[in-house]
Parts: structure tokens; C-alpha cells; sequence
């Protein structure tokens, strides 16, 4: 019996979009032994298909776990588009077996850049479809996990561009805020009262070693749940929705820090 593989499907399509239904299906048509998981992030956000990448990529996994996603603004140049052409799909290996094929644009694998093993072209059409997901992609993938070969020229991970500092990179379903700075980073010890602007909108945090040290109502800063070893510092209003009293930010927004 053919062993089933994993995968998550994380692309700009929209919350309950049926181009996910589109693209599940047509991968489990071309591999009927895979089990596809859908990940929904805002219209053509780069940064928050990295953020994402980087936390299913790194975290617990089943063997031959393949993360893919395509996320393309298709803002590698200005000028019209001939027959949809856009960023290419690239193929990483990380550090710990997972794989990742991806559309090569803004941050979409510039969180797991230091994990990267290999990092190469993958052969497959780029223009011909505005749905080159569902098209084009799906084949690819599924001739990957058959064992043929698909892949092309090595990329030197140095095209890649660093995460962004100070930045918003996800906003949970309960508006907790999830940034870009690792609590490495950041040097104000706990019990710290900390000013917060986002979007002109300044808040007092306080900062704490866990998300629940404060009380019903009060606004924290500390490690999320995000990033592992070097967590990623979260903004969270107990009982409450930081997004909203922050105005509504959106992911990619600055965060001063004073």
C-alpha cells in the first residue's frame, strides 16, 4: 500500500475560496495518496506565506511532509504581464527533511533561509494560465513525489531577502498579534512597561514571560507561540482583541517600540 503524504496548500486565495477545492483536488488526482491541508493568508501577502512556511516547516511533522505555496503579486516587474507570466516555483529542502516548493516572491522563504539545504529551480511552466497553481503546478509536484526529477539550477539562498524587522507578521482569529521580532531580540525585562504605535495608534503593554500573566483587560507583550527556540513576540489583550484596539493593522505594518 502506497504510503500517504502530507501537504500543506498555503496561498492568497481567500478564506474558503474554492480555488483551494480546485487545487486539492487536482493534486489528489494526479497522487491519490495525499492528504492536502489548506492555509488561507491576505491577497498577495509574501510575508505572511513565510511566516507560515517557517512555522509548519519547523515544527513536528510527518515523514515526507511538502509544504506549497503560491502566493504570487507577480511584482517581479511593472510592465504588462505577456500571457500571465510570473514569479517561477522554487523548490528547499530545510534542514529536517521538509521540503517546500514555492512561488519565489517577496518573503516567502525568507524565514526559513537559514534552514535551507538545497535551493534550486523547478522545471515547470511559469506563463500559459493565471491559474498556474492549479495548472501547471499540481504536475510538477506529483512527478516530484513519484520520484522523477523536476528540479533545475541551483539558487544561491542569498537572492533571498531577510525577514523584515518590526513588523506585523500574522494576526490571529482571537486579533492576537504575532510580530517579527524574536524575544532574542528584544532586551526589556518582564514587568516592563513598554509604548507600542502601530499605524499612529500608541498603547501601553506590559511586558511579561507568558501571555496570561496580566490581568482581565490589560494589554501584554511577551513570547508567543510562534517560532520555537527564539519565540516571536506577541501583542495580546487579554479578553480582548488587540487588532481592535490597535484600529485594525494589517499584517506588514511597522511596530515602534519606545
Amino acid at each position: 500500500m502506497a504510503t500517504t503524504r502530507f501537504i500543506h496548500l498555503i496561498a492568497d486565495y481567500g478564506l474558503g475560496d474554492p480555488s483551494f477545492g480546485e487545487v486539492a483536488q487536482r493534486l489528489t488526482s494526479l497522487h491519490p495518496n495525499l492528504t492536502v491541508h489548506p492555509t488561507s493568508v491576505p491577497a498577495f501577502n509574501t510575508l505572511a506565506t513565510g511566516f507560515w512556511i517557517y512555522q509548519y516547516g519547523l515544527g513536528e511533522h510527518p515523514k515526507g511532509m511538502l509544504i506549497f505555496a503560491n502566493t504570487a503579486p507577480r511584482k517581479d516587474s511593472k510592465k504588462p504581464k505577456l500571457d500571465n507570466e510570473g514569479e517561477g516555483l522554487i523548490y528547499g529542502l530545510l534542514d529536517n527533511g521538509v521540503e517546500v516548493m514555492a512561488v519565489n516572491a517577496g518573503y516567502c522563504f525568507s524565514f526559513v533561509k537559514p534552514h535551507l539545504k538545497n535551493f534550486r529551480v523547478v522545471n515547470v511552466e511559469n506563463r500559459g494560465s493565471q491559474f498556474r497553481s492549479r495548472d501547471f503546478y499540481p504536475q510538477a509536484i506529483a512527478k516530484h513525489l513519484q520520484g522523477k526529477n523536476v528540479l533545475g539550477h541551483e539558487l544561491s539562498p542569498s537572492i533571498i531577502p531577510e525577514v523584515p524587522k518590526n513588523q506585523i507578521a500574522w494576526i490571529d482569529g482571537y486579533g492576537n498579534i504575532k510580530t517579527t521580532i524574536r524575544q532574542s531580540q528584544f532586551n526589556l525585562k518582564p514587568g516592563t512597561k513598554a509604548k507600542i504605535s502601530i499605524n499612529g495608534t500608541t498603547r501601553t503593554a506590559l511586558v511579561v514571560g507568558g501571555v496570561f500573566s496580566v490581568a482581565e483587560g490589560e494589554l501584554s507583550f511577551s513570547p508567543g507561540s510562534s517560532g520555537y527556540e527564539d519565540r516571536f513576540m506577541e501583542l495580546i489583550l487579554r479578553g480582548g482583541s488587540a487588532e481592535h484596539l490597535f484600529e485594525f493593522p494589517k499584517i506588514g505594518t511597522g511596530i515602534i517600540l519606545k
